[in-house]
């Protein structure tokens, strides 16, 4: 069996490495690759996969920005949670037809859980883009009832405003500048880049019960290491990665893996790849 991850662009992902480690532990002789897929090619592309090139069968597609609306839209099957956020993360290929879901909304919620057992009422998201969709949802699912936006352009926040409304809890949501005065917030979630993060954002809410830093790289973030100096809880982007692979395994193959396992594979490459950022800025 075959198995790739689309997206434009796309050979940034650790979700290669992920699945490896997976597919290796589970004693599986199945590949997993990239494929990159310009915007308006994902359904062209799913189509070519299933008829085949005579070589193995492919089984699954992990779904990157920016085609996860894409994703839905293909799909003859698609579960609740991928149509609640708006696009899918996960792409089935089977005979019966394209089955697509979105393991990022209960992959966030086991990372979160797997930190931290507190509060989750009151959350605050550092950005807008597809990322602050996704974890405010899944906080959604775990009783979120007030979610805030912070944006440098609250307006660009509209859509991921309208998809968070949609949650079956009615959360209150709402989208302010991204220099909005803070507050005492339960969770505060992190989707901007780390050359973005200047000392008053992470001044003014890295104090949080609970930080979860959705950027994984570099690592850590100004906020993620100013929460690991103060010792409190922290998510990682990586956390969410690695949980939601370990659905997306059980979604391809039907067994089960450990998530620690992805997820020291997912550190053992991140780490490399700092160390060859390293060699190459030396004079």
């Amino acid at each position: 069996m075959r198995c790739a991850v689309v997206g434009d662009p796309v050979d940034h992902s650790l979700s290669p490495v992920l699945h490896a480690a997976a597919y290796d532990r589970l004693g599986l002789s199945w590949t997993y690759g990239t494929l990159r897929v310009p915007v308006g090619d994902l359904a062209g592309t799913v189509a070519g996969l299933r008829a085949g090139d005579g070589g193995p069968a492919w089984r699954g597609l992990s779904v990157t920005a920016p085609l996860k609306r894409e994703a839905l839209a293909l799909a003859d099957r698609s579960t609740d949670r991928a149509r609640l956020a708006g696009g899918a993360n996960t792409l089935v290929l089977t005979d019966e037809g394209v089955h697509a879901d979105n393991t990022d909304l209960p992959g966030a919620s086991a990372a979160v859980r797997e930190r931290y057992d507190g509060p989750v009422a009151d959350v605050v998201v550092l950005g807008a883009g597809a990322t602050a969709a996704s974890v405010p949802l899944a906080l959604c699912d775990l009783g979120a009832r007030r979610v805030t936006l912070l944006a440098r352009d609250p307006a660009r926040g509209a859509a991921t405003v309208e998809t968070v409304r949609r949650h079956p809890g009615a959360p209150e949501v709402r989208a302010l500048g991204l220099d909005a005065e803070p507050w005492a917030a339960d969770v505060v979630v992190g989707t901007v880049p780390a050359a973005a993060q200047d000392d008053r954002l992470v001044a003014a809410w890295s104090g949080a019960p609970l930080v979860f830093e959705a950027v994984y790289d570099p690592w850590p973030t100004p906020l993620a290491a100013a929460v690991l100096e103060r010792g409190g809880p922290l998510v990682s982007g990586l956390d969410l990665l690695a949980h939601q692979a370990v659905l997306q395994v059980r979604a391809f193959t039907g067994l089960d893996v450990d998530v620690d396992l992805l997820r020291r594979a997912g550190e053992q490459a991140l780490a490399a790849r700092a160390a060859r950022a390293a060699r190459t800025a030396r004079p």
